[in-house]
This record gives C-alpha cells, sequence and structure tokens, in this order.
C-alpha cells in the first residue's frame, strides 16, 4: 500500500505533544482563504517553480523528457500543462529553484524514517503526527501506519479538518492517541464563506469522536474579517465535549505568498494580520467558558 505525501518534518513542536515528526500528506478538501500549505490542497504531484532562485543553467531542460523547460532570451519558461510530475527536474536544478511536492510512499519505506528519532519522542513525550492536507482521505494508508506505529510503542496523533467520512475516522480510532482537529468556524454560512464548504459534517464528526472518547486538541485558526466573529460560538460548542484535552487558537499569518506564485495558483490569502490584542481577548473568550487555552 502507499500513499502521496508532500512533506517529512522532523523536530516538530507545534504538531502536539513533545517532540514529534509530522508527516504530510497531499489533498484536501477544503479550500480555505487562507490555506498556508497550498502544495497540500491538490491531489496530484504538483512541481514548484521559484523564479527568484533560478540562475538559468538548463539542467531541467536536458533532462525533462516533456520539453516543459525551456530559456527563451536569457528567461526560464515553465509549461504546466507539460508537466507531468517526474522529478527528473528537482533532482539536477543547481539553484534549488524547483521542488516537486507530492511524492508517492510506502509503509515499509515511511516507517524507518519515523522510528529514527525514537528516543527524542520518548524523552519527550512526543510521537509521531499525520496531517495534511488531509491525511484522512487516505485513510487505509493512515491506518496501517498508525497501527505500526502503536505496535512499536509510538505515540500517534492525527491531525484533521474533520471534512472527511466517518469510515475514515473509524479506521483510525483504534491506532490514535489524540485528535488535532481545527475549527475554522461555528456558523455554517461563515464555513462556507471561509472553506467554500458547510460545517455540518466537521461539527458531527468532533462529536462522534468525542463520543469514542479519544483525547481532542482544537485548533482555531484565527483570521480577522472572516471568522474573528466566531470565537464565543466555538467556544459554547466545545464546552460540552468530555475529552477536549487542550484549546490552541493560532494567529493567521500570510508568509504563504511565495508558495502560490511557485505553484502558479491564485493568492487568495487574506491581507489583514490579527493584532496581539485580539488574540488576547480570544483567549480570554475561550477561558470564560472553562477552556484550557494553551500557546
Amino acid at each position: 500500500m502507499s500513499a502521496r505525501i508532500f512533506e517529512i518534518k522532523r523536530f516538530a513542536v507545534h504538531d502536539g505533544d513533545g517532540i514529534r515528526t509530522t508527516v504530510f500528506f497531499k489533498g484536501c478538501p477544503l479550500k480555505c482563504v487562507w490555506c498556508h500549505n497550498p502544495e497540500g490542497i491538490d491531489f496530484k504531484p504538483e512541481l514548484a517553480y521559484y523564479e527568484n532562485k533560478c540562475i538559468n543553467c538548463g539542467e531541467c531542460i536536458r533532462v525533462c523528457p516533456n520539453n516543459a523547460h525551456t530559456i527563451e532570451k536569457g528567461v526560464h519558461i515553465f509549461n504546466r500543462k507539460k508537466c507531468t510530475g517526474c522529478g527528473n527536474c528537482e533532482e539536477v536544478c543547481l539553484g534549488n529553484a524547483l521542488t516537486l511536492y507530492g511524492e508517492e510512499v510506502t509503509e515499509d519505506e515511511l516507517l524507518p524514517k519515523l522510528l529514527e528519532d525514537k528516543e527524542f519522542y520518548e524523552n519527550s513525550n512526543g510521537g509521531v503526527t499525520l496531517s495534511g492536507g488531509e491525511c484522512l482521505m487516505q485513510s487505509d494508508f493512515c491506518a496501517e501506519l498508525l497501527k505500526k506505529l502503536k505496535e512499536n510503542g509510538i505515540n500517534t496523533a492525527v491531525d484533521t479538518c474533520g471534512f472527511v467520512p466517518q469510515q475514515a475516522i473509524d479506521k483510525v480510532i483504534p491506532y490514535t492517541d489524540v485528535f488535532l482537529y481545527d475549527m475554522k468556524a461555528y456558523d455554517e454560512d461563515i464555513h462556507i464563506k471561509c472553506t467554500g464548504y458547510s460545517n455540518k459534517l466537521i461539527l458531527e464528526n468532533i462529536k462522534y469522536i468525542d463520543s469514542c472518547n479519544k483525547a481532542i486538541e482544537v485548533r482555531i485558526p484565527y483570521v480577522p474579517d472572516y471568522n474573528s466573529d466566531q470565537i464565543e460560538k466555538i467556544a459554547v460548542f466545545l464546552k460540552d465535549l468530555n475529552n477536549l484535552t487542550k484549546v490552541r487558537i493560532l494567529p493567521y499569518h500570510n508568509y504563504a505568498g511565495s508558495k502560490y506564485t511557485s505553484l502558479a495558483k491564485k493568492n487568495t490569502l487574506p491581507t489583514q494580520l490579527p493584532t496581539d490584542s485580539e488574540m488576547e481577548d480570544a483567549r480570554t473568550i475561550l477561558r470564560k467558558y472553562g477552556l484550557k487555552v494553551v500557546e
């Protein structure tokens, strides 16, 4: 069995407790306007071209089987329609201007890499986190990988947007120690505005996970003018969950602009950033409802 991933991040400290290795799976069902991982949205492999890094060495032209790269009048031209995502050009690019997002991996290839830092996990109460994109779009692979991690005594976390069938959650529940659950909005119309889709399934799934007595850490991205008026409504909803361990409110940032450009995707990132005062006010609202808020 194989899956498509776009990054493995070692020594991660923001994707669950302790020191962790996070595996980012390709493909996401939502289209959040503030997405900071645009390379994880589409399931297919994508070649990113960072024009400012190109040194016009011409190595990509030499190895591309589809003539997707040319240099015209000293300018590197990349024809995405011809690119099949083989990755040949990334391997030879001397300026590191080309990055292929979307690698096919098997469990046998991935597991040894995740076990390399087992000593760090044990010493820091850390482990392995599956993220994305949306990792549960490839739930069969996730379930098998999580099972093997548990057999090796590794703490496991699943970072999910919750917009997946309940069957996908059922596959991973036996092997997941904690769910890192994204909450973008409580009102359905606001959620549609922010992500393109209803949140009914997302609300149902977090209640289902809670009923299965699984630990849940909720993560709320705070984006001014988009979901900033949703914090209290989310808090009212969350206060009735029995297995909610903590809530983390994440200040929106717009660092991903260059990624959108490199992938020739429309940049939907909002321009307004939250202030420190806004973030503290949001935390105060959450604490008012007895929620454990961490930064």
